[in-house]
C-alpha cells in the first residue's frame, strides 16, 4: 500500500511517499504525475516514509524525468539506505538527485 501527499507551490510539486512503491501502488503515483507533469518545472519526492520500491516505481520515477526533459530534475529527499541502496544498484543514481 503508498500513501500520496501531494503538495503544489507555483510550478514546483512535492510527493511524500508513504509505504511501498510497487507493482500494484506505482499506477497511482503514474496517474496523478501525468495530471500535472507537463505544467510543472520540478518534481520532488519525499521518501522518508518509503519503505520499498520495485522496478515498477522506478519505471514511473524514470518516465517523469523524461517528461521533465530539459525544464529539471526529479529530486529525491530523505531516502533510506534500503532505497538508496535499490538507486545504486539499479545506476538511478546517475540519472536522478537523490539526497539521503
Amino acid at each position: 500500500m503508498l500513501n500520496l501527499n501531494k503538495s503544489t507551490d507555483g510550478n514546483n510539486v512535492t510527493y511524500k511517499l508513504e509505504g511501498r512503491l510497487d507493482t500494484i501502488s506505482s499506477p497511482d503515483l503514474e496517474n496523478d504525475l501525468k495530471g500535472c507533469i507537463e505544467s510543472i518545472d520540478s518534481l520532488c519526492i519525499d521518501c522518508e516514509k518509503l519503505e520499498y520500491i520495485s522496478s515498477a516505481g522506478l519505471r514511473v520515477l524514470l518516465s517523469a524525468q523524461k517528461a521533465l526533459g530539459d525544464k529539471g530534475k526529479v529530486k529525491l529527499i530523505h531516502v533510506n539506505e534500503a532505497v538508496n541502496e535499490v538507486f545504486e544498484v539499479t545506476g538511478f543514481c546517475s540519472i536522478l538527485d537523490i539526497e539521503n
